[in-house]
C-alpha cells in the first residue's frame, strides 16, 4: 500500500522486491509464492483521514480489516504480524479447525488483565473468511475504526465486532517467553521488563543484538543470520 501522502516512509513493496523473496522462498521450497497486493484504493476509499489513521502503530495494522474485500482471498487465512518469527512446521497451525468461529486467536500476554479477560492479541488471527462474510465482521470493524477513535485501532474493533471466535495456547503467539521449546509463533512485540528494573522495550528480531540483550534469545540465529546474509545480497544488487 502507497500511503506516502502520510509519511515518505509508507512506500509500497517494489516488484524488485518481490522478485527477490519469491527467489527466497523458492530455494527453500518450489512451490513457494510470494504474490503482492496492492490494496492502496481499498484502503483510501475506506479509511482515508479516519479517526484512527493516526492510531498507536502506522496505518498498516488497519489492512488485516480489508481481507473481505480482497479478490481471491481464501476462505481460510492466516494474518501474521511482521514481527514474528516461526520455529516450526506452520501447518500445524493453519489446519486448526475454524469452521465454527469467525477466528482463532491468542490471548492478549496484559490486555487480559487490564482491558478485559477474554481480550486478544491480533497479531495472529486464523480467520474463518467465509463466517466473516456472513456475520460481516470485518464490515462492522471498518466502521468502528471510520466512527470512533479507540486506543488499540484495529485489534479493539475486530474484539468488539466480534460475534464467536475460540482461544488456542499461548504457544501459537507466545510474546514473552520465548525460550519454550514447544512455542511455535514467538511475537517480538512490546513489553514490560521488570529486572533489573522497570523498563518497556519494543525489540523486533532484527534487532538482533538486543534481542540478545534482553531476551537471552538465541533459538532464532540461524534464521536472522541467513537474513543478515540475504540483506547485504540484496543491497549490492541496487548499488
Amino acid at each position: 500500500m502507497d500511503l506516502t501522502r502520510i509519511d515518505e516512509k509508507y512506500a509500497p513493496i517494489s516488484d524488485e522486491q518481490v522478485d527477490f523473496l519469491n527467489k527466497v522462498v523458492k530455494s527453500k521450497n518450489s512451490h513457494n509464492l510470494v504474490t503482492k497486493v496492492d490494496v492502496t484504493e481499498i484502503y483510501e476509499r475506506e479509511f482515508k483521514n479516519c479517526k484512527n489513521e493516526t492510531a498507536y502503530c502506522t496505518p498498516y495494522t488497519l489492512l488485516r480489516l480489508l481481507a473481505d474485500l480482497v479478490p481471491d482471498i481464501p476462505d481460510k487465512l492466516l494474518y501474521l504480524d511482521i514481527d514474528m518469527m516461526i520455529s516450526d512446521d506452520l501447518a500445524e497451525l493453519y489446519n486448526k479447525d475454524v469452521s465454527k468461529v469467525e477466528f482463532l486467536a491468542v490471548k492478549e500476554k496484559y490486555g487480559c488483565w487490564l482491558i478485559w479477560p477474554d481480550y486478544f492479541n491480533a497479531g495472529m488471527l486464523l480467520f474463518n473468511m467465509k463466517k466473516i462474510r456472513e456475520t460481516k465482521l470485518l464490515e462492522k470493524a471498518r466502521e468502528l475504526i471510520k466512527t470512533k477513535k479507540m486506543l488499540f485501532a484495529d485489534q479493539d474493533a475486530i474484539y468488539r465486532s466480534k460475534t464467536k471466535m475460540s482461544f488456542l495456547p499461548r504457544r501459537y503467539n507466545e510474546q514473552s517467553k520465548f525460550d519454550r521449546k514447544d512455542t511455535l509463533v514467538c511475537h517480538f512485540c512490546k513489553r514490560l521488563l521488570l529486572w533489573p528494573w522497570f523498563k518497556v522495550v519494543n525489540v523486533k528480531q532484527w534487532h538482533i543484538d538486543d534481542v540478545h540483550k534482553y531476551y537471552r534469545c538465541t533459538r532464532f540465529d540461524k534464521d536472522l543470520d541467513e537474513y543478515i546474509t540475504l540483506k547485504k545480497e540484496y543491497e549490492g544488487r541496487k548499488v
